[in-house]
C-alpha cells in the first residue's frame, strides 16, 4: 500500500520539476528577442539650413513624427547646417554614407544636373506647387527623379514633401519696377533660377541661406532671395535692405528633399520603411500648416515694425521672365534629351491639370476684397 502511496508523489514531483524548467527555458529563449526589439534603427540626418531657419522645424516635425509612430524601433537624430557638412554639401554626405539621412532641397545639386532643378523649380507651365507635388507622385515624376540618380550615380531614395508657397522676387536697395533694372545686378539665388536670372542679365552667386547677409555687407551681392518671409527675417534680410517684393516666376514652386542612404534604406524592415514614406506625406501637411502660421504673420512684422517697402512684383517683370524661361527650356531642351523628357512630362500634366484648376478654382481674391473692403495690387 505504501508503494500505491509513493507513485503519485514522484509523479507530481516530476511535474513540477519539468514545468518549472520548462519555464525558465522560455524566459531564457526570450531574453534575446526583447533585447533585439530594443535595439532601434538609429538615423542621422542633417539639415541644409542654417540654425535660425524655420526649416529646421518643418523638418523635425518630420522626424518627430517619425519617432512617435515607429514605436521607439527608428529612431531619427536631427542636425541642422553645418553640423557635419555644409549646406550645399549634404547630397553628397548622404551617398557617401557620411550621413545616413538628409532634409535639403534638388537646386541644392543642380550643379550635378540641371534637370535635378526640374524636381524643386522650373519652367512654368501653368501648375503650382500643390499640384506639382502631385506630379511627382501620381503623374510619374518620381520614377523620372529615381532614373536621374541612377544616371548620375548618387546613391540615395528621396522623397518630397511641403509644396512651398511662391516665393518672393527677393530684396532689393531700390524696387524693380522694370525688368532691365535686373541688367548688371549681383544677385543671389538657387537652381534654374540663376540660369534664369542670368538669361535675364543678371551676375548671380549661389550661396546658402546662412551666408546671404554677409555677403550683402560685404558687397558680394547687391539684392538676392530666399524663400519666404520668416526665413528671410530671421537671418536679419530687413536689417540691412528694406525692399522686398512678393511674387515671382523664378521659383514659383519647390520641395524639400528627404533623403536616406541607399543602404541604410535597404537595410530597414518593410514596415519601417513604410512609417517613413508616410512620415514625408504626413510631415508635407504639417509644414505646410506651420508656414501658414508664421510666413503671414511675420510679413506684416516686416510691413509695421520693421518699415520694410513690402510690394508686388510689377506684371512687366513676369512677362519678361516667362520670356526668359522659353529661351532657357527650350535651351536646355536642346543640350539635354533627359531635361526635355521630364519637362515633357511636367507639361502634360499641366495641359489637363492646370486646365482644371483655372476653371473651377473660385475666386478667393474677389472674395477677400469683398469682405476685406481692400483692393489688393494687382
Amino acid at each position: 500500500m505504501s508503494n500505491q502511496h509513493e507513485q503519485p508523489k514522484t509523479s507530481r514531483r516530476k511535474f513540477l520539476t519539468g514545468a518549472a524548467a520548462a519555464a525558465t527555458g522560455a524566459t531564457t529563449v526570450g531574453f534575446p528577442m526583447i533585447a533585439k526589439a530594443q535595439s532601434p534603427t538609429v538615423i542621422k540626418m542633417q539639415g541644409a539650413w542654417s540654425s535660425t531657419d524655420i526649416f529646421n522645424e518643418m523638418a523635425q516635425e518630420f522626424v518627430t513624427r517619425v519617432n512617435e509612430m515607429s514605436g521607439g524601433r527608428l529612431r531619427v537624430d536631427y542636425l541642422v547646417g553645418g553640423a557635419v557638412v555644409k549646406p550645399f554639401e549634404v547630397t553628397d554626405a548622404v551617398s557617401k554614407g557620411v550621413l545616413d539621412a538628409g532634409h535639403t532641397v534638388p537646386v541644392y545639386w543642380y550643379g550635378k544636373s540641371k534637370v535635378a532643378s526640374l524636381f524643386g523649380s522650373g519652367p512654368i507651365n501653368g501648375c503650382d506647387a500643390p499640384q506639382t507635388l502631385a506630379w511627382i507622385y501620381r503623374g510619374g515624376g518620381l520614377e523620372l527623379y529615381n532614373e536621374l540618380l541612377q544616371k548620375i550615380g548618387l546613391n540615395y531614395v528621396g522623397f518630397f514633401a511641403m509644396p512651398m508657397p511662391t516665393q518672393p522676387l527677393g530684396w532689393f536697395k531700390k524696387p524693380v519696377t522694370d525688368a532691365k533694372q535686373l541688367k548688371g545686378l549681383k544677385y543671389r539665388t538657387v537652381g534654374l533660377a540663376a540660369d534664369l536670372f542670368q538669361q535675364m542679365g543678371a551676375k548671380v552667386t549661389q550661396l546658402p541661406g546662412g551666408e546671404i547677409v554677409p555677403a550683402l555687407e560685404r558687397g558680394v551681392i547687391d539684392a538676392f532671395e530666399f524663400n519666404n518671409p520668416t526665413s528671410d527675417m530671421r537671418f536679419g534680410a530687413q536689417d540691412v535692405i528694406k525692399n522686398y517684393e512678393m511674387g515671382s516666376f523664378h521659383q514659383a514652386m519647390e520641395f524639400f528633399e528627404i533623403i536616406v542612404n541607399k543602404k541604410k534604406w535597404d537595410a530597414m524592415p518593410k514596415d519601417l520603411q513604410a512609417i517613413w514614406r508616410y512620415g514625408v506625406e504626413a510631415a508635407s501637411q504639417a509644414n505646410y500648416w506651420t508656414a501658414m502660421k508664421n510666413y503671414p504673420k511675420d510679413l506684416q512684422v516686416l510691413i509695421h515694425k520693421n518699415k520694410v517697402n513690402v510690394i508686388r512684383t510689377p506684371k512687366s517683370v513676369f512677362q519678361a521672365q516667362l520670356q526668359a524661361w522659353d529661351v532657357l527650356t527650350k535651351r536646355l531642351s536642346d543640350e539635354d534629351p533627359f531635361f526635355k523628357k521630364v519637362v515633357d512630362s511636367q507639361r502634360a500634366w499641366a495641359k489637363d491639370v492646370a486646365y482644371y484648376h483655372f476653371l473651377n478654382e473660385a475666386d478667393y481674391r474677389m472674395g477677400y476684397e469683398h469682405i476685406f473692403k481692400t483692393k489688393l495690387p494687382a
